[in-house]
């Protein structure tokens, strides 16, 4: 369209880095939840910031253009989680027929219940997983996780601190063959069977 024109909109916490078809009338959004807080006490002093989350994935209903609705959401960890999809949108794997939906992820997680924020302010999370995350998806139930697939090992976790930095061992890539999921990162390709 020479001039695209905003027909709906849809007011809601986070945002989408990537928005990808489920079917003529849904989207499913991949990107971050967002938590807004008073600028009270900081340099700004007036107004609020929004800051960002976890992930977030959501499933929205776009049957009326002009009444957006966001159907099911998902948050995935805490502040600092990221996934290389936000990036790429290579790294998605979906399939409508399988009712399968899967991605990297690089969690973390706030631990045994400590604070949400410091001084106003919201705090990272601890490193706790990175891998993928693998998902049924339908218009029923919205998401349910299926599995999550690490190609590090128990040791590697207990070492791995509060940080997790690049390693060859992320999850980069999903694809299946037949009932196999396949996880590729750069020092292995798993398999695991969908059957079970």
């Amino acid at each position: 369209a020479k001039n695209p024109t905003i027909l709906g909109a849809l007011k809601i916490p986070g945002y989408s880095d990537y928005l990808h078809p489920y079917d003529e009338n849904h989207i499913i959004g991949f990107g971050k939840d967002t938590i807004e807080l008073s600028n009270e006490g900081t340099w700004k002093k007036d107004g609020t910031t929004a800051y960002y989350q976890g992930m977030k994935i959501a499933l929205f209903d776009v049957s009326d253009v002009n009444n957006p609705k966001e159907k099911f959401e998902e948050i995935i960890g805490d502040r600092g989680t990221d996934s290389e999809l936000l990036r790429d949108h290579k790294a998605l794997l979906f399939s409508r027929e399988k009712e399968l939906m899967a991605f990297p992820v690089t969690v973390m997680e706030i631990k045994d219940g400590g604070n949400v924020s410091e001084g106003n302010r919201p705090v990272y999370g601890s490193f706790s997983f990175q891998g993928a995350y693998v998902y049924n998806v339908d218009l029923e139930e919205g998401f349910k996780l299926r599995a999550r697939i690490s190609h590090i090992s128990e040791e590697e976790y207990d070492k791995s601190g509060d940080r997790w930095y690049s390693s060859n061992k992320n999850v980069e890539r999903i694809i299946y063959i037949g009932d196999d999921l396949y996880t590729i990162s750069k020092s292995m390709i798993k398999s695991n069977s969908m059957t079970d």
